[in-house]
């Protein structure tokens, strides 16, 4: 493995602990960075990429457990704290209505995803798509959320939330995106909504990457560990810088911002992609 492979694992995983708790879709920008960039492909092959991309997520992951330890513990039984603030009105059940339908379709639709979705172009139509989604969360859901804690967060609204996460299966649409948005539109405050898709992205993304790795094993070399390991830390890294940030910034700026975002982007590589 040499220097110069490394440092692109490096690459991609600050993109992806920078991108994975924005609505701005982490999975999106790796695949868009990658072809037109890095071109990891030639080397890890095409099965190994993609596994790799998914892999590294759970270097982000494990940033949500460090910084949200405290609620992750509680959820087991082997956290309690005096007041409300971690009460057992949320629990595991909120969380597994929430994954359970995008856990589903992850799972009949993996192989598809990974044959014919992680394209640029298809990463495009999912930033448009997605914008366009969370702009009508914004402009068109409650002005006065009354979900204000996961606390009041029903069984109900989590299995609709976890419905919509199910169109973060296509790359670029976001899966914080999604489900942000669709958390605001059903009553939720944007600061609740983040917090509902950090912790459903634990399991969410967890059986994410043991699939592929489980599906495309015989595809890696055990001479790419190296660039697994080193994505896997960066990813860790950037991703507790990012999610502390992102849940100040979520609720003063709202979700039309990253959707402007978005839009310039699918722009830009349009112009990229058909005019260059």
């Amino acid at each position: 493995m040499e220097f110069i492979d490394l440092l692109k694992a490096l690459i991609l995983g600050f993109v992806e602990g920078m991108t994975e708790f924005a609505p701005v879709s982490s999975t999106g920008h790796m695949i868009i960075v990658d072809d037109l960039w890095l071109k990891t492909t030639e080397f890890l092959g095409q099965g190994s990429a993609n596994t790799f991309k998914v892999v590294i997520q759970l270097g982000s992951i494990l940033a949500v457990v460090v910084v949200m330890w405290k609620r992750m513990l509680s959820l087991v039984g082997l956290y309690k704290i005096d007041g409300q603030e971690y009460s057992k009105r949320f629990n595991l059940l909120h969380v597994f209505v929430g994954i359970l339908p995008a856990g589903v379709f992850g799972f009949l639709f993996e192989d598809y995803i990974d044959n014919h979705l992680f394209r640029t172009e298809t990463v495009i139509f999912g930033l448009v798509v997605g914008a366009l989604w969370m702009i009508f969360a914004d402009k068109f859901g409650p002005k006065r959320p009354t979900v204000t804690t996961l606390d009041k967060l029903s069984y109900g609204k989590a299995f609709k939330i976890g419905l919509i996460q199910c169109l973060s299966l296509w790359p670029g649409f976001s899966r914080s995106g999604a489900t942000i948005a669709g958390g605001v539109v059903m009553g939720l405050d944007h600061k609740t909504a983040s917090d509902f898709t950090f912790i459903m992205a634990v399991p969410i993304m967890a059986g994410a990457s043991g699939l592929s790795l489980v599906k495309n094993w015989d595809q890696i070399n055990p001479d790419h560990v190296w660039f697994y390991v080193v994505g896997f830390i960066s990813a860790f890294i950037f991703a507790l810088i990012a999610i502390k940030f992102f849940l100040k910034l979520i609720s003063r700026i709202k979700l039309v911002p990253f959707a402007l975002y978005r839009l310039v982007l699918a722009a830009v590589l349009l112009i990229v992609l058909f005019v260059f």
